[in-house]
């Protein structure tokens, strides 16, 4: 989930649950969080891989199910979307298991999105890993993005058997209001491919606008857990934040990886990054000619990130996340059992000082 560029000491204090106290920072904090996130979500992942091992067994097609056993078995190892559920219910004073049966459709939903999404931008490789469009090809990927997508549907509809009426259609609610805007937003991202020139405030409305299945997790987990409307508010908004933090988070580990950036510059928009160095006029008067290159390579990304990293534009974007931390924590501050939501965000970029 977290892809922190160069990770810096702070000395803030933080208490681990059933430890004594410790003080984490930088790659530490990182790398207790993530361990944290695939421990809460490593039951929903497994009954998620057995459920989908099911179905993959009883296709006729040899294609189709090796392609299912990649995609649930090496390459969506999805664990945040429920961990998060099951920390935010259990900070207020809910069982973090009731979580579960929402949390295995919601895995393979938002892998039938990451599906789609690689389809859409044309992304063969992601962090060294082949995508299931590149390594299936786009009419194996969308089918199996497709019966993802159904199974997921059906299993979320199992598992509301098991809700109070007014929870079930306030949830299924929620889960639908946020995919129209996901895919809203990718439309919106369509249009911004080519340009070269992209105001930071429209860039930024995009990525709140990406956030929002973030932001419906949380408020599902407060139902959940028969959280206060006050409550139900307060961590959908800390959760728009926190998806917001992911993508810069992923934006910056974009525009460090020459693979990457140069798909994002032929495929994509523009990572946050690269959009600010385009301001300056020095830097896009040495930027501009590389992107109108008919075909990048590992060099011309490499000399863009030098010129980015030399002008100091990340620390611009370090100043997005200071103000998206701080709004966060404001917005859970009457939350009693904060502390491990705290350490989620600061996690995100965890710079000193924060």
């Amino acid at each position: 989930m977290y892809r922190n560029m160069e990770p810096e000491r702070t000395t803030r204090k933080i208490v681990l649950r059933g430890s004594s106290e410790k003080r984490l920072f930088g790659e530490k904090l990182s790398r207790y969080v993530a361990k944290m996130f695939e421990e809460r979500g490593r039951k929903a992942l497994g009954i998620a891989r057995k459920v989908m091992a099911e179905e993959t067994a009883k296709l006729d097609c040899e294609e189709a199910r090796e392609a299912l056993k990649y995609f649930m078995n090496d390459y969506w190892s999805e664990t945040t979307r429920p961990a998060l559920l099951s920390v935010v219910c259990e900070a207020l004073g809910g069982n973090p298991d009731v979580t579960t049966p929402i949390a295995v459709p919601l895995i393979l939903i938002s892998g039938a999105v990451d599906i789609h999404d690689d389809l859409i931008d044309q992304s063969k490789m992601k962090r060294n890993h082949p995508t299931l469009y590149g390594k299936f090809g786009k009419d194996i990927a969308l089918l199996v993005g497709d019966a993802l997508l159904f199974k997921g549907f059906s299993l979320l509809h199992e598992a509301s058997r098991e809700l109070q009426p007014e929870k079930v259609h306030t949830v299924f609610e929620l889960i639908r209001k946020s995919f129209f805007e996901l895919g809203d937003a990718e439309a919106l991202e369509l249009a911004l491919k080519t340009r070269r020139r992209i105001k930071i405030e429209e860039y930024m409305e995009l990525v709140k606008k990406k956030a929002a299945d973030f932001e419906a997790y949380m408020r599902i987990s407060v139902i959940l857990a028969d959280g206060s409307k006050e409550e139900i508010e307060a961590l959908g908004r800390y959760g728009r934040i926190l998806g917001m933090l992911v993508i810069l988070g992923d934006d910056n580990a974009d525009t460090l990886d020459s693979f990457e950036l140069m798909n994002r510059i032929k495929n994509e928009a523009l990572p946050l990054p690269l959009i600010y160095a385009l301001y300056k006029p020095s830097l896009r008067k040495k930027i501009i000619p590389i992107l109108q290159k008919k075909k990048l390579t590992k060099k011309d990304a490499e000399t863009i990130l030098d010129i980015v990293y030399r002008a100091n534009i990340f620390e611009k974007i370090e100043k997005h996340f200071r103000e998206l931390i701080a709004e966060a924590k404001n917005n859970i501050k009457a939350i009693k059992n904060k502390d491990l939501l705290i350490q989620i965000l600061e996690s995100t970029y965890p710079k000193n000082g924060f």
